[in-house]
């Protein structure tokens, strides 16, 4: 019975990781019309429309007093700089390739918790650490002919949301995750505001443009709640690894709406990095450990973890 509901938790990430890719193509058009920070000022309103009604439903306002927690503050803090990272590598470079380069997020947050957090990694994970990173390096082709802007943006916002991950752990248990959301989904409105100030690219938003931006809204829904079915049916190491199913939904997305096809690079680079999580994440199921990074698209969906354990503490107050 475990076995058909791992499966069935499987299909739902794939689904969330459909849902996240989608948000993230919808974010890369609307980069062609509006500025980043006008995109980050109002789906960070909509996000916080809809954290504020969860967090009332869920009677977790009276906890408000949390967000002024530094551990929070220091968390939204890399979310906002993760968010704005990404957001421009999205501008500046093929949907897929700034997707192959935030899948070495795994990868990433292990090795930040055995070099701050002191937790165990063996030599097999600390080699597929090694390997993975390599797979970004052959993504990224760094050297004076190779490097593009937009992959050291995408680097920088993986690198955020695995600051961001550890931050999370570190985080008291009293604080009600829905109220971490709260203050990230605040934070972010707040920057876009600010760096739309700083850009000056504050433009008319027409029925089209307000649509794609009710879309992205919708998708990313779609994704917190797909994550949410996932985490409840299946074992948490068992769905970890579909969420690279992101890294193939980008790859479609960014053939069938911008006509980009990866090259030779990014799909040597990024199945190197997919089998190097893998493998990790083969590691931390053999040794009964929980993976580390959260589960959900890691930067411009504003991650999955708070708001599908808020929904999980709701399901049990109505228990």
């Amino acid at each position: 019975m475990r076995t058909s509901s791992n499966v069935t938790g499987a299909a739902f990430m794939i689904a969330a990781m459909a849902g996240f890719s989608l948000t993230d193509a919808t974010a890369k058009l609307l980069t062609e019309e509006i500025g980043l920070g006008q995109i980050m000022f109002v789906r960070g309103l909509i996000l916080t429309a809809f954290t504020v009604l969860i967090a009332w439903r869920s009677r977790a306002l009276s906890r408000l007093g949390a967000v002024s927690d530094r551990r929070v503050i220091a968390r939204s803090l890399c979310e906002l700089v993760a968010a704005v990272a990404f957001l421009q590598a999205l501008k500046q470079m093929p949907l897929a390739n700034a997707a192959s380069i935030i899948q070495c997020l795994p990868l990433a947050v292990t090795l930040g918790a055995a070099l701050f957090m002191k937790e165990p990694v063996g030599w097999r994970r600390w080699s597929a650490i090694i390997v993975g990173f390599v797979g970004v390096m052959i993504i990224i082709q760094p050297g004076p002919d190779g490097f593009q802007q937009g992959a050291g943006y995408a680097v920088v916002a993986m690198l955020a949301a695995s600051a961001r991950d550890l931050l999370t752990k570190t985080i008291r248990s009293d604080v009600p995750a829905i109220i971490i959301t709260l203050a990230t989904a605040v934070l972010l409105t707040i920057g876009g505001a600010v760096l739309g100030t700083i850009e000056q690219d504050w433009s008319m938003m027409s029925w089209p443009i307000m649509l794609k931006l009710v879309l992205a809204a919708l998708f990313l829904l779609s994704g917190y709640q797909f994550v949410v079915f996932a985490v409840r049916l299946a074992d948490i190491s068992y769905i970890a690894p579909f969420r690279y199913a992101g890294l193939l939904w980008a790859t479609l997305l960014g053939i069938l709406l911008f006509r980009t096809y990866p090259d030779v690079n990014v799909l040597v680079g990024g199945a190197i990095v997919v089998l190097a999580g893998l493998y990790s994440f083969y590691r931390e199921r053999k040794k009964g450990l929980e993976p580390l990074a959260e589960t959900g698209q890691p930067v411009a969906s504003e991650g999955g973890g708070p708001l599908v354990r808020a929904e999980e503490d709701l399901l049990e107050e109505r228990k």
